[in-house]
């Protein structure tokens, strides 16, 4: 029977620089030979066990071995860091390089050439990467939008629908405010003092959009379709209490002088017990005087106008007087 091939255990979960291991007398080029070692990129390896081919993390891990002086991983990889993700599976590493860097053409990185400062860069876990100001400023300018190229020259899912950039940059702000990663005031601080760079106009739109209480990608993308019609601006994440003071529910968005709420239904929301938690908090509102209305992402995503229309008629019925 085969004897197991030793493992460091520098090297036995996270991955690692070849060149650097071999030289460090960790390992041999004969020994990484073995099948338990994964090549991940040229000279970047991981062993077996710690091999996730999803797991964006890891590939974070990977590309930052492989980075200049001067780069950071940023963009959507940089908020997943920070602990919003904001990525499909399978999604390559987007990193910013120095203007004067060329990088070789590599499959799961996309390279944005941006001019970092010293203090937009800092350490997260050992890797380099923007910080949460500087990662709400690229994503909610659609920096990696419009000057982006994967290295092997493949369109990413971030950018191949050019049209909803506006949308998936509040999306970002929104996310990255709410999970405290940066603050509205630091972010509108840090554009005034950037107000020429590409994107910064859409930013400055953005901005008074923004909604840190805003608890998911779709809750932006509804109040998002509203702002655009040309509707009132609802209250995000309203509490309803009854006429005694009692809590009743915390409702996603609000028009609370009208009593009418708007609730994004996830796919979480047909579970048998949220279901049923559902229909009495509903029956609830409804107690209390509150028209309720419900929808799901196929309307936002796919239905807007027909969202826009049965929330208009809502208002005007709500601000009608009662005969």
């Amino acid at each position: 029977m085969p004897r197991a091939p030793h493992v460091p255990r520098e090297l036995a979960f996270l991955p690692f620089s070849a060149d650097r291991a071999i030289t460090a007398g960790l390992l041999t080029r004969r020994m990484l030979r073995s099948s338990c070692w994964r090549r991940l990129l040229p000279d970047v390896y991981v062993h077996e066990d710690g091999y996730r081919p999803d797991d964006h993390r890891m590939w974070c891990d990977a590309v930052a071995l492989t980075l200049p002086p001067g780069a950071a991983l940023a963009g959507p990889s940089a908020a997943y860091l920070w602990g919003v993700d904001l990525l499909p599976r399978q999604s390559p590493v987007f990193v910013v390089l120095p203007e004067a860097a060329r990088p070789r053409h590599r499959d799961r990185i996309v390279v944005a050439h941006h001019r970092l400062a010293p203090d937009d860069v800092t350490r997260f876990a050992g890797l380099p990467v923007t910080t949460g100001v500087r990662t709400a400023f690229d994503l909610g300018r659609s920096a990696f939008a419009g000057s982006v190229r994967r290295t092997d020259g493949v369109a990413t899912d971030w950018d191949a629908d050019r049209s909803e950039g506006r949308t998936r940059a509040l999306v970002a702000v929104d996310a990255l405010l709410n999970r405290r990663v940066v603050r509205l005031s630091d972010l509108a601080a840090y554009l005034a003092a950037h107000p020429r760079r590409p994107g910064t106009a859409q930013l400055r739109e953005l901005l008074p959009l923004a909604e840190p209480l805003s608890e998911s990608p779709m809750e932006t993308r509804l109040r998002l379709v509203l702002y655009d019609a040309g509707l009132p601006s609802p209250t995000a994440q309203h509490e309803v209490y009854d006429a005694r003071g009692r809590f009743l529910a915390r409702v996603d968005l609000a028009y609370p002088r009208l009593r009418i709420a708007l609730e994004y239904e996830g796919d979480h929301h047909r579970e048998r017990a949220h279901f049923r938690r559902d229909v009495a908090r509903l029956n609830a509102l409804r107690a209390a005087g509150w028209l309720v209305l419900r929808f799901t992402a196929d309307d936002v995503l796919r239905s807007p106008g027909r969202v826009v229309r049965q929330v208009a008629q809502a208002l005007s019925e709500r601000r009608s007087p009662r005969r």
